[in-house]
This record gives C-alpha cells, sequence and structure tokens, in this order.
C-alpha cells in the first residue's frame, strides 16, 4: 500500500518561505526563460486575428501545464521528492517577496519627496504613464498595483498549487504572464492577445474573491478595518473594468479606508475608472500599509493552501 502523500503540502509551505527569505533568483528566473520563449512564439504567430492568439495561448499554457505533469508524475511515489518539485515550483512563480520590495521602495521615495524616482520605478509594478502622476497619483497607482498583485501573484498560484500541484502552479503562472505580456487593448495585441487575456480573467475568477475575502480577514493585523473591506468590496467591486482585479482593490480600499480610482493613464489608452471606497487619497504611509497587508495575506494564504493540499492527501483512497 503506497502512504498518503503530503508532500504537495509541505512543499506548498517550503516555496512560500523559499520566497520569502530569498525572493526572486536575480540570473535564470524561470518565468524569464518562459516569457523569452513566449516572445519567440509571438514573433512566429502574431496576426491581427483571434485565431493565431488562440494557437498561441494554448501552445505555451499547454506545453508549461504538459512539464508539470511530468515533473508531478516523476515525484509520484517519493512525498521527500515531491515536496522537493513542488516547493521549487512554488517558489518559482511566487512574486511576494518581489511585490513586497517594490512597494517598500516606492513607499520609501513617496516619503522622501523622489518624485522622479518614484515614477522610474514604478514601472516595475505596472503599464501606466508615470510621467503624468503626482505623488499622490504615484502613491494611488502602487496601492492598486499591491493589491491586484498580490491577487494574482501570491494569492492565485497557490489557490491553483493546492488544487492542482504542479502542473496547477506552473500552468497559472504561465496564464498570467501571457496575459501581461499580450492580453492588452492596444491596437497590435486587441486581438492577439483576446485568449490569453479571457483565460487570464477565468484562471483568476475565483482566486480573486478568496483574495478579498482574506483581505478583510488580515486588514485588522495591519491596522485596517475589516468591516469595511468587506463593505468596500461587496459595493464597489463590480463597477471596476476588471472581473478581477476590482475584487481585491475595493478591498484594499476598504480596508485601508482610503479611495481608489480615477483617472488612470496607459501608454495607448487612457480610462476613467469608478472610485472605489471613500475617504482619503493615498499617500507614502498607505503604500507602506498596503505592502505589510499584502505579506499578511500571502502568510495566511500559504498556511490555507497548504491545509487544503493535506486534507486532500488524506481523503485520497490509497493504492496498493
Amino acid at each position: 500500500m503506497a502512504p498518503v502523500s503530503a508532500g504537495r503540502a509541505v512543499g506548498l509551505l517550503l516555496g512560500v518561505a523559499a520566497d520569502a527569505a530569498i525572493g526572486d533568483p536575480r540570473r535564470g528566473h524561470p518565468v524569464a526563460a518562459f516569457g523569452k520563449v513566449a516572445q519567440a512564439a509571438e514573433q512566429l504567430l502574431h496576426r491581427d486575428h483571434r485565431l493565431p492568439g488562440i494557437a498561441y495561448t494554448g501552445l505555451l499554457v499547454g506545453g508549461t501545464v504538459g512539464l508539470g505533469v511530468l515533473a508531478q508524475w516523476l515525484s509520484r511515489r517519493s512525498p521527500v521528492l515531491e515536496a522537493m518539485v513542488t516547493g521549487l515550483a512554488t517558489w518559482a512563480v511566487l512574486g511576494g517577496s518581489s511585490l513586497a520590495d517594490e512597494g517598500t521602495a516606492m513607499a520609501r521615495m513617496l516619503d522622501a519627496g523622489e518624485l522622479d524616482a518614484a515614477r522610474a520605478r514604478l514601472r516595475n509594478l505596472c503599464g501606466r504613464d508615470s510621467a503624468v502622476l503626482d505623488g499622490q497619483g504615484l502613491a494611488r497607482a502602487t496601492v492598486e498595483s499591491v493589491a491586484e498583485n498580490t491577487s494574482d501573484a501570491v494569492v492565485a498560484p497557490l489557490v491553483w498549487g493546492a488544487v492542482a500541484g504542479v502542473p496547477g502552479l506552473l500552468g497559472y503562472r504561465a496564464i498570467n504572464t501571457l496575459d501581461a505580456m499580450v492580453g492588452h487593448r492596444s491596437p497590435r495585441y486587441r486581438n492577439f492577445g483576446w485568449a490569453s487575456a479571457r483565460l487570464d480573467d477565468l484562471a483568476n475568477l475565483v482566486p480573486s474573491r478568496i483574495a478579498a475575502v482574506l483581505t478583510s480577514a488580515c486588514a485588522p493585523v495591519v491596522g485596517g478595518s475589516a468591516s469595511g473591506a468587506w463593505r468596500t468590496w461587496r459595493r464597489d467591486a463590480a463597477a471596476h473594468p476588471s472581473p478581477n482585479a476590482g475584487q481585491v482593490e475595493a478591498a484594499f480600499a476598504g480596508a485601508l479606508q482610503i479611495r481608489l480610482g480615477g483617472r488612470t493613464v496607459y501608454g495607448h489608452a487612457v480610462e476613467q475608472r469608478p472610485i472605489l471606497g471613500e475617504g482619503r487619497t493615498a499617500d507614502a504611509g498607505d503604500v507602506t500599509r498596503s505592502v505589510e497587508l499584502s505579506r499578511v495575506i500571502g502568510t495566511v494564504t500559504g498556511v490555507l493552501a497548504a491545509g487544503v493540499a493535506l486534507t486532500r492527501a488524506l481523503r485520497r483512497p490509497r493504492t496498493p
């Protein structure tokens, strides 16, 4: 009889711990390598049509999931090996440490009044036109990016890792990376990137709402409002143009008791976002609190994901 394996649960915790302690590798990051492959594939397949975009997304996501399936299959008989493989995959796909580093750097620059440096640094978090932003605009953009990426780079990969193991971890990161690369509404990607954008919406549908609930639960830890987060999420999230980003952005606005949203300028378009939350505009202190909240949410999500994975393992029928 093969033993019930807790390798996935242990691996998820190892990956969360590695992300917190080590962060992203400076060279040879697997996500960066995937990005280079995706760029090469785009050069070959790009056409201003949805069908080539569907083929592009299917090829890259399917190939990545296939690698995850192979890795999980090879480690299936050894709980220790399963934990190591899952831990490595989790560490590779999580972005919580890098997100916190960028948010902290932005808070420091804003607090010191170094707006030019903050405008340049914002490009590491989002694709907005930072040249038009003042201090409050930079703070608002940072809090919104921290909120959205807490869901995309922390909660969602752990959710998929808990329910689908290594294929879920790698597949989700592939989907999210493609959305960041080609899922824009710019003329070049409006049609070609349609499949990547819609698949990312689907992959984040449940995790973004889990992230909003966890934001409400964790808000008091950083001096925020649990009731404010819950109320603002339920009231304002649906008005956001994104079916997922608005969930956690609204929750963060309520948790920190600030207003997010408004005029948002990208290189290819200007959007008038709905106002999320109520009260004052964001400042450098709110950026710091958003980073602290993101860290707490990441830790709680890691523990919960490991718990879900362990529960699934214990319920798995024993095989001879």
